[in-house]
């Protein structure tokens, strides 16, 4: 079985605008831009031989607010930055009550049938609650990015950093323990 590590995008891999301290996606293809050290933290855990999965939600398609094509233009060119080994979306918002929107499991669990994945060695990076629930419900090692967003604490994180590359860096090093 794969070991993976799945990853939430606005606030992990790309730069997420915060107003009020609330989390929002990039508006335009102009303003989706890697963060600082993704790029090397995502060959390192590459290197280490984790897939490398995103799951992500994006609400604002079923809004209005965005256009699905903007979101698959962003995705190509995510994937043409970093290895990336899939994109799961989930275009729901809240009151759809669907198994993929996080912090439902489904876009994980999805994904392990896939990738022939185990989840216990496994780990998900996200910076929001709704992350390191569907991680932890999905079995994985949830590793929280803390930004101090106005909303609901993260719980059963085994760690909390402050960037991807610091992620990478602790599942790295830890990698050995959970071949």
């Amino acid at each position: 079985m794969n070991r993976a590590v799945f990853l939430d995008r606005d606030g992990v891999l790309n730069r997420a605008f915060v107003r009020g301290g609330k989390s929002y996606p990039p508006a335009t293809l102009h303003e989706f831009e890697l963060l600082e050290g993704v790029a090397e933290a995502c060959s390192a855990l590459k290197s280490a031989g984790f897939k490398l999965i995103v799951v992500t939600n994006q609400p604002d398609v079923a809004t209005g607010k965005q256009t699905r094509a903007v979101v698959e233009k962003m995705h190509a060119k995510l994937t043409a930055l970093v290895p990336i080994d899939d994109i799961f979306v989930c275009y729901h918002v809240d009151a759809d009550i669907c198994a993929c929107r996080k912090p439902a499991p489904g876009m994980i669990l999805e994904a392990a049938k896939r990738h022939d994945i185990d989840l216990a060695s496994s780990y998900l990076v996200g910076d929001r609650w709704r992350d390191i629930e569907a991680g932890v419900r999905a079995g994985c090692q949830a590793i929280f990015i803390e930004y101090g967003y106005a909303e609901k604490a993260a719980e059963g994180y085994v760690l909390a950093t402050g960037s991807l590359k610091q992620a990478s860096d602790f599942i790295c090093n830890n990698e050995a323990g959970i071949k």
